[in-house]
C-alpha cells in the first residue's frame, strides 16, 4: 500500500507537470476535464514505481484509502466470482486506466488484488482528495459513475465527425437552404378543392402544398398529416376549397438561412416544412427530410424505390445508395443499432421485391407461400456485408403434397437466391438458402424439424438451433408462421436439456488470442499486424448468450438489444449488466459499420476482420471493455447453467 508522498516524489511531479499534463489530456475522461481541475489533480498526486510483481493494493478491513491511475506499464487485476469460488477473473489494466473506483465511492475495501504486470509507474491519490475532484469535475463524475459507457458520447461524435469529413462538401449543417432546394416549388390557389390538390400532391410526389396568392406569396400550407385530420373530421372535405383547410401564415424563411436555422425552426414549432421566400415569393420548399438526407439518399424514398424497382438490373443500381445512407446516418449521430436495422429494413424490402419479381417472371406456382429470414436479418442486424440465410414455408396436407409443392417452389427459390446474391446479399455458404430442399418445407415438416433440433440436442441440431430460433417472416400472408413461432418457443423453454446444451455451445467461442489479449493492454501499435475477427471474438459470443437466456425466458424478440432489454425487465439480468452489454455490442457493431465503410472506400472485399494497430486511445479502450463484456457475459451463462 503506498504511504504518505515523499517529499521525492512530490518534487517528481512538480518538476514535470508539463508532461503529466499532457499525459492526462490524452485520456478519457481527463482530456474532457477542466484546465484547472485538471492542475488541481496534478498538484495533489505523486508518482509512485512498482517493480514487477510488486503488490499495489487489495481486499482488507478498511476502506480503499487511495486512487491509482497508471502513467506506464501494466497492472494485473484478479477477482474471485463470489457465486463460483473456483472462478478468478483475471485482466490486464494498461496506461491511462484508473482503479479502484468502485470501492472508493462505497467507501469500502476493494474486491480486486491489483500487482504491477510489469514495471509500472502510478499517479496516486489519496481517496479523499479524488472525492474532492469527483465533486468539482463533472466529465471525471461521469466516468466514476457510468464507467467506460460514458465515453460513447465521445466516440459517437469522432464517428459523426469523420462521416461528415467523408461526405465532402455535398452537405453541411451550416449551408445556405438555397442548396438544398433541387426543383421548383409547386403550389396552388386558394380556390382549388382539396381533390385537386391531392391529385397535384400524387403527380409531383411530395408531401406538402403550398397555398400562394396571386403575388406568389405562400398564404398557408397543407401536408399528408393534415389529410388525415381533415377526412377523419368529414369525408366531404375533399370537395372543400383549400383556403377553409389549410394551415395559414406557413413559417418562412430567407433561401439565405442556414439548413440550422431550418432544423432549429422545426423543432421549436414541432413542423416538418419551412417555405423559402425571397423578395416576397415562394421560391421553394424544405422539409425536414431535406436536411437530415445526406448526398440526396433518403431512407422513405429509398424504401420505396426498392419496394417498386420495375427489375432486379434496377434494383441493383439502387442498392448502391445504401452506402451513402451509412454515411449519412453516421454523420448525424445514429448509432450502429439503428444502422443496422435500417440496412436490415432495406434488405427486407428487396427480398420482397425479387419475390415479386421473380414470381412475374416465372409464373404465379399456385402455392401460397411464407419466406423466412434466419440469422442477423430475422434480429434486425445486418452490416453492409451480408449473406442469405433464408427458408419457405407452405401448407401441405400430406407428405406426397408436400413433396408435390417442394418440386414446384424449388426452382422459384433458386432463382429468388441467385437474384439476392446479384444484388449483394451472397449465397449462403452453408446452403441455408430456400433453394435449398430441407428449408423448402411444409408447416408440419417446419414444426417436425424445430422438434428434432429440441428432443435431440446434438452438435449438428445445436448448430441448426444458433441459426433457426433466430426466425421471421418477411414475405406472404401468414400461412401459420406466428403459431409455429410461439410453439417452438414454449417447447424449447421447457426443455432444460435442450437449453443447456444450448448454453454450452454458446461458450465454444475462442477467447481472443494471447497476442491479441497483450496488444490491446498495451499501447497502439505495440503488436503490429495485431487483428481481431469481429464476428468470432466479439459479436458472436453476446448473440449466442442472449439467444439461450431469451428462450428459457419465452421472449419471442429476435434482436440482441431487444433480448437484453426484456431479459432486465424480467429479472433474468441486472438492469445494469443489460446496459453494459448493449453498449458493448453497439460498439462491435459500430467497429464493423466503419470497417466495411473503409473497405469499401478502398475497394476492397468486405470481411469482419479488423486491423488494430490504427486504432486511437479511445477506440483502444472501448475494444478492450467491450472484450472484457463478452466474457462477463460467458461467465453469467457458465453460473447460470453451472457448466
Amino acid at each position: 500500500m503506498p504511504s504518505s508522498p515523499t517529499p521525492t516524489a512530490q518534487a517528481a511531479i512538480q518538476q514535470n507537470s508539463q508532461a503529466i499534463l499532457h499525459f492526462l489530456q490524452q485520456y478519457p475522461p481527463f482530456n474532457q476535464m477542466e484546465m484547472g481541475h485538471l492542475l488541481m489533480l496534478i498538484e495533489m498526486a505523486w508518482l509512485r514505481f512498482y517493480a514487477k510483481g510488486d503488490f499495489i493494493t487489495g481486499p482488507n478491513n478498511e476502506a480503499e484509502q487511495y486512487w491509482f491511475l497508471i502513467r506506464q506499464g501494466l497492472v494485473r487485476g484478479e477477482r474471485p466470482n463470489p457465486k463460483l469460488p473456483d472462478n478468478v477473473e483475471r485482466f490486464l489494466l494498461t496506461v491511462g486506466d484508473q482503479f479502484p473506483i468502485a470501492a472508493i465511492l462505497s467507501q469500502r475495501s476493494t474486491r480486486t488484488s491489483y500487482t504491477a504486470h510489469e514495471d509500472c509507474f502510478c499517479l496516486v491519490l489519496k481517496a479523499s482528495d479524488f472525492v474532492k475532484l469527483l465533486r468539482v469535475s463533472e466529465p471525471l463524475r461521469s466516468y466514476a459513475i457510468q464507467g467506460v459507457s460514458s465515453l460513447f458520447a465521445e466516440l459517437q461524435q469522432q464517428v459523426q465527425a469523420r462521416a461528415s469529413a467523408h461526405l465532402g462538401a455535398d452537405y453541411s449543417i451550416h449551408d445556405d437552404l438555397r442548396h438544398l432546394v433541387v426543383r421548383r416549388p409547386i403550389s396552388c390557389d386558394a380556390q382549388q378543392p382539396l381533390q385537386a390538390v391531392l391529385q397535384q400532391m400524387q403527380q409531383h410526389q411530395i408531401g406538402s402544398m403550398v397555398i400562394v396568392d396571386d403575388a406568389q406569396k405562400p398564404i398557408g400550407i397543407f401536408t399528408l398529416r393534415d389529410l388525415r385530420r381533415v377526412l377523419a373530421e368529414d369525408p366531404q372535405n375533399l370537395y372543400v376549397p383549400i383556403a377553409q383547410l389549410m394551415i395559414p401564415d406557413p413559417l418562412t424563411l430567407s433561401p439565405d438561412a442556414s439548413a440550422f436555422d431550418a432544423a432549429l425552426l422545426m423543432a421549436q414549432q414541432h413542423i416538418g416544412h419551412v417555405c423559402l421566400v425571397e423578395n416576397g415569393k415562394l421560391v421553394g420548399v424544405v422539409s425536414e427530410r431535406d436536411l437530415f438526407s445526406l448526398q440526396r439518399v433518403d431512407l422513405v424514398h429509398l424504401s420505396r424505390a426498392l419496394r417498386h424497382a420495375p427489375s432486379i438490373r434496377h434494383l441493383q443500381q439502387l442498392r448502391t445508395d445504401i452506402h451513402h445512407l451509412v454515411d449519412s446516418m453516421l454523420a448525424h449521430g445514429a448509432d450502429a443499432i439503428q444502422i443496422t436495422q435500417v440496412i436490415t429494413q432495406l434488405n427486407d424490402h428487396t427480398t420482397a421485391r425479387i419475390i415479386e419479381l421473380v414470381l412475374r417472371q416465372s409464373g404465379d406456382p399456385g402455392i401460397p407461400f411464407n419466406w423466412l429470414v434466419f440469422g442477423s436479418q430475422a434480429r434486425g442486424e445486418q452490416a453492409l456485408r451480408s449473406d442469405q440465410d433464408n427458408g419457405i414455408l407452405f401448407i401441405a396436407d400430406n407428405p406426397a403434397q408436400a413433396e408435390q409443392y417442394r418440386q414446384r417452389l424449388l426452382p422459384i427459390a433458386q432463382a429468388i437466391n441467385e437474384a439476392l446474391d446479384s444484388c449483394g446479399l451472397e449465397l449462403c455458404k452453408g446452403n441455408i438458402m430456400a433453394g435449398n430442399p430441407k428449408l423448402c418445407l411444409s408447416l408440419n415438416e417446419w414444426q417436425a424439424r424445430f422438434d428434432e433440433i429440441i428432443r435431440t440436442p446434438d452438435p449438428k441440431h445445436l448448430l441448426q438451433a444458433s441459426v433457426f430460433f433466430d426466425i421471421r417472416c418477411i414475405w406472404g400472408e401468414d400461412l401459420g408462421f406466428e403459431r409455429l413461432h410461439q410453439t417452438i418457443i414454449q417447447q424449447a423453454q421447457h426443455n432444460h436439456r435442450f437449453l443447456r446444451r444450448l448454453a454450452q455451445a454458446a461458450l465454444n467461442y475462442p477467447s481472443a488470442p494471447s497476442q491479441l489479449r497483450r496488444w490491446i493492454a498495451k499501447t497502439v501499435g505495440s503488436a503490429s499486424g495485431a487483428r481481431l475477427e469481429l464476428k468470432r471474438h466479439g459479436l458472436g459470443p453476446f448473440v449466442d448468450a442472449a439467444r439461450v437466456l431469451a428462450l428459457s425466458a419465452f421472449i419471442p424478440e429476435a434482436s440482441t438489444t431487444d433480448r437484453l432489454e426484456r431479459l432486465a425487465q424480467k429479472g433474468i439480468i441486472s438492469a445494469k449488466d443489460a446496459e453494459v452489454w448493449k453498449d458493448a455490442y453497439r460498439y462491435l457493431q459500430l467497429l464493423r459499420l466503419q470497417l466495411h465503410q473503409r473497405q469499401e472506400k478502398n475497394q476492397q472485399p468486405l470481411t469482419n476482420i479488423l486491423q488494430l494497430d490504427a486504432l486511437n486511445q479511445l477506440h483502444r479502450r472501448m475494444l478492450r471493455e467491450s472484450l472484457r463484456q463478452v466474457r462477463y457475459i460467458q461467465t453469467f451463462i457458465t453460473y447460470r447453467y453451472r457448466i
